[in-house]
């Protein structure tokens, strides 16, 4: 490929990257059907016929800024190989909830409707969870199917999502103790399907370390409130 055309074909991906994060902000400001193609096209500053050339239309622009969010979120939970097992659990957990804050309004909107029954929407969200979940069992070192264990992770992935629903909505529970309860969770629903597969290879080991002062975790959400710096 020659330099021209690498450059191009560079500048085409930022630009579309560029309009993806805009109709992040856009679908995350107003609801779905509020957010007119005019609106985009006059956020990133040109036509409406060059939104369509990139997208084809508002559901495929939609439903592109959901496969890229799904896919942040997955690098944001990606674990660290430098650390030591329980450490990654905590850092994945803590690069989920991290997400989850600072994508607030679209992540709320795509947990509970998105724009309506849309296999396609459906279909990134749930291959996310797939992915999340493949990953933990490769950690586990599960290199063959286990049913139990995988239905266990899945259960547990949705516990995580309704958690954080609740966080984003009430903020009456501090992020530390969000993170420790989601944790220990964890750690149960691993004895509970190590027990119900007990040939599983997989070794639950000790259960997560507690925060030492739990005044530290447990907070109004008022408190909490307060903490938490503006969104502008």
């Amino acid at each position: 490929m020659s330099a021209p055309v690498a450059r191009h074909r560079l500048a085409l991906d930022e630009r579309r990257a560029q309009l993806l994060e805009l109709g992040a902000r856009l679908f995350s400001e107003r609801a779905y059907d509020d957010v007119s193609i005019d609106d985009i096209a006059e956020a990133a500053g040109i036509s409406k016929g060059l939104l369509y050339h990139y997208f084809g239309s508002k559901r495929a622009f939609y439903v592109a800024t959901v496969r890229q969010a799904a896919q942040q979120l997955q690098l944001r939970t990606e674990p660290d190989a430098s650390l030591p097992q329980p450490s990654r659990a905590r850092a994945g957990l803590d690069g989920y909830l991290s997400f989850v804050e600072e994508h607030a309004a679209p992540y709320a909107s795509l947990m509970r409707s998105g724009i309506g029954n849309d296999p396609e929407v459906a279909a990134i969200v749930d291959e996310t969870r797939d992915a999340i979940v493949k990953r933990m069992m490769d950690e586990l070192g599960l290199s063959e199917p286990r049913p139990v264990v995988r239905f266990a992770l899945r259960s547990w992935i949705g516990l995580v999502e309704a958690a954080s629903l609740d966080w984003l909505d009430r903020r009456e529970v501090a992020r530390e103790a969000v993170l420790q309860m989601l944790l220990e969770s964890l750690y149960s629903t691993l004895v509970i399907a190590s027990r119900l597969d007990p040939d599983a290879p997989i070794s639950v080991g000790a259960p997560p370390q507690a925060v030492s002062d739990a005044s530290a975790v447990i907070e109004t959400g008022e408190t909490e409130r307060k903490a938490r710096p503006r969104r502008r």
